[in-house]
């Protein structure tokens, strides 16, 4: 399918790596040019050198941490006038509600809540201008079923849907969409991570806990980054302008929900 977003440009942060990569890939493989965000500089020039060579696009990175203030101020100097804004973030580490701080919510609230937002209102203006601009959130499954040791996570990516609805509808006259994709666990890092604390807990093998963890899934596997970018790419692409607000699982039925 032609999603007929060709020439068009995308910021993707913490596109890196994982799942912020899978929708960069995708983009890039529609024809869009890219500003590729995230801490790293190895992984991120090496991605940015991948995506060249693979596509052809232009690629143009920015490393730095997106959820400061000289960091957004960074990326958004490279991306003004884009059309597409994907953004993601790594999220909070797991933990108990009695540990956690004010610090640990503000910072979880600032990399999963506020950058988003501070990213939409420095794009969507322009987007709306020219009558056309497609952002997609990076969010969580716990924004439909809260997952109890992610609540730093629950608590700012919830915030963020809340925001997302009210102005989707806002700014869908002019042309502009915004929805969330949530997902669940897909073969990144994260789950990685996720996964070790299991091994550390149980004092299991890691593969004894992925496949643990693959038992709670009807689809029995990890989701990949590839397909999650391809749900991003659709979301951004001319045949998804009637798509506003809407929070989208990827989770492989995990997520035990009838709505």
């Amino acid at each position: 399918m032609d999603l007929g977003i060709r020439g068009k440009r995308a910021l993707v942060t913490a596109g890196s790596k994982g799942l912020g990569r899978g929708c960069a890939e995708a983009l890039a493989a529609a024809g869009v040019d890219l500003v590729l965000n995230a801490r790293g500089t190895e992984a991120l020039e090496a991605t940015a050198a991948a995506i060249r060579a693979a596509h052809g696009v232009r690629v143009v990175t920015v490393a730095g941490d997106i959820a400061t203030e000289a960091g957004r101020a960074a990326v958004l100097a490279e991306a003004a006038g884009a059309d597409i804004l994907v953004t993601n973030a790594g999220g909070p580490p797991p933990g108990l509600w009695s540990d956690w701080s004010r610090e640990d919510f503000i910072k979880a609230l600032d990399a999963n809540m506020l950058t988003p937002i501070a990213l939409m209102q420095a794009l969507m203006p322009g987007m709306m201008a020219r009558g056309w601009g497609r952002v997609v959130n990076i969010t969580s499954q716990s924004v439909k079923a809260p997952i109890a040791q992610l609540g730093l996570s629950n608590a700012a990516r919830t915030g963020l849907t809340g925001f997302v609805a009210g102005t989707a509808r806002q700014v869908a006259p002019q042309g502009v969409t915004i929805n969330n994709l949530l997902p669940g666990i897909h073969d990144t890092d994260r789950a990685t991570s996720l996964d070790s604390g299991v091994v550390k807990a149980k004092g299991i093998t890691m593969d004894a806990a992925r496949a643990e963890r693959m038992a709670t899934i009807p689809a029995r596997r990890y989701g990949t980054a590839a397909e999650f970018g391809a749900a991003c790419a659709f979301l951004c692409s001319v045949h998804a302008g009637f798509i506003v607000g809407q929070n989208i699982l990827l989770d492989g039925g995990a997520t035990l929900a009838t709505i």
